[in-house]
């Protein structure tokens, strides 16, 4: 498989578990990292929706693992994107 496709499918796993994590609980719309979760989803979002479909996977990969980050405090989750990241250089 190749990288392009590895990345994506990383990055779409961090956004279920981004979804299911705000869509089961409640009190996340009441915090303030929720606007900027939603912020950096929506950055990627626009990112991928370009379209020419000239967009950066780099952008959108970090945009996604910020929004990750934010709502799951955890960077072991994180790790592969950078894996992938140095090997696709």
């Amino acid at each position: 498989m190749p990288a392009k496709q590895i990345r994506l499918l990383r990055i779409q796993s961090l956004a279920h578990d981004i979804m299911l994590e705000m869509n089961s609980k409640e009190d996340h719309k009441k915090n303030e990292s929720y606007r900027t979760v939603i912020d950096h989803l929506s950055r990627a979002i626009g990112e991928l929706s370009d379209p020419s479909g000239d967009y950066s996977l780099d952008y959108v990969e970090e945009k996604v693992a910020t929004a990750h980050y934010k709502i799951f405090k955890n960077m072991k989750k994180l790790t592969p994107l950078r894996k992938t990241k140095e090997s696709a250089w």
